[in-house]
């Protein structure tokens, strides 16, 4: 871990921003796609950046928006990888988001967002939150080769169901779907019945399947020789260098999806979930000075 100030935090995508308090993660899945070189680490991806004055560029950032919108984080680095549980950077930016009126989109694999439920709570409640969950892999044992130092999917489960307790919306990412791994019917259809069971709001899934690059690529090959010895042959048999690669079940596996969202009116197309994530109630969209 080593710290760096950071010369900006917020990014503009659309009507909301997003924002990363950290660099590089500490869950060590196998498959991350953060790991590519496209994303230009000149650091070891374990030895975590840490963008310590990000708490005050932030709130220097907000100070200055005349209009509400959603902030998103989680999508590149982990709000709640290990080191978050001392530093509480990210705590401190929830704070500073409940304190200006914004909403937020958290998407973490973490238990550890637990800890932070009462100022999600509170955001939900004068603005809008919305927790996103990634899910892969119903199997304990798979699960721990697949995400070796986070929480399994049953524990992801209990936090979801918290959220919904406080009737904070909830969106799970089912994805990635690794081809001859965890492409299953059985793992598919247990993990959305318990997102069922919890409340979930949506899904979102990219095509059930994998996505690799040069440099993450390296990184799950290694991990397949490992753990399943003779299954990188079969990829690079199936795949060759491919980007995309589409689980041989992928077809049936998404009608199996698209029917168990559609019969518990959870949303499931990508679009659909990503618009309820970045939309903020027109309510809260206005600002005015005696708010502050």
């Amino acid at each position: 871990m080593h710290f760096v100030d950071a010369k900006g935090l917020l990014t503009r995508s659309g009507g909301h921003y997003g924002m990363n308090i950290y660099r590089g993660c500490s869950h060590g899945c196998i498959y991350c796609d953060s790991r590519s070189r496209c994303y230009q680490f000149t650091h070891p991806f374990e030895d975590i950046e840490v963008k310590q004055n990000a708490p005050e560029l932030l709130e220097k950032a907000l100070k200055s928006k005349r209009q509400r919108c959603m902030v998103g984080t989680g999508a590149m680095s982990d709000p709640y990888m290990h080191c978050e549980k001392e530093l509480q950077l990210t705590r401190k930016s929830l704070e500073i988001i409940k304190r200006y009126g914004f909403g937020v989109a958290i998407q973490t694999k973490s238990d550890l967002i637990l800890r932070d439920i009462d100022l999600l709570d509170e955001i939900n409640c004068s603005a809008k939150c919305v927790v996103q969950m990634t899910l892969t892999t119903w199997d304990d044992e798979v699960c721990q080769i697949l995400e070796p130092n986070v929480c399994n999917t049953k524990r992801r489960i209990e936090v979801l169901e918290e959220m919904h307790k406080r009737e904070i919306p909830t969106i799970v990412w089912l994805t990635p779907i690794l081809p001859f791994i965890n492409d299953t019917e059985e793992n598919i259809t247990s993990i959305l019945n318990e997102c069922i069971r919890v409340g979930v709001k949506g899904i979102i899934d990219f095509g059930m399947g994998l996505t690799l690059r040069e440099g993450d690529r390296e990184y799950y090959y290694a991990a397949l020789d490992k753990y399943f010895p003779g299954m990188k042959e079969r990829y690079i048999k199936r795949y060759g260098n491919a980007y995309e690669l589409p689980s041989p079940q992928a077809l049936e596996l998404t009608k199996i999806f698209q029917r168990i969202c559609r019969e518990n009116d959870i949303m499931s197309k990508p679009e659909d979930c990503f618009r309820f994530m970045n939309d903020i109630p027109e309510q809260y969209t206005q600002m005015s000075i005696f708010d502050l």
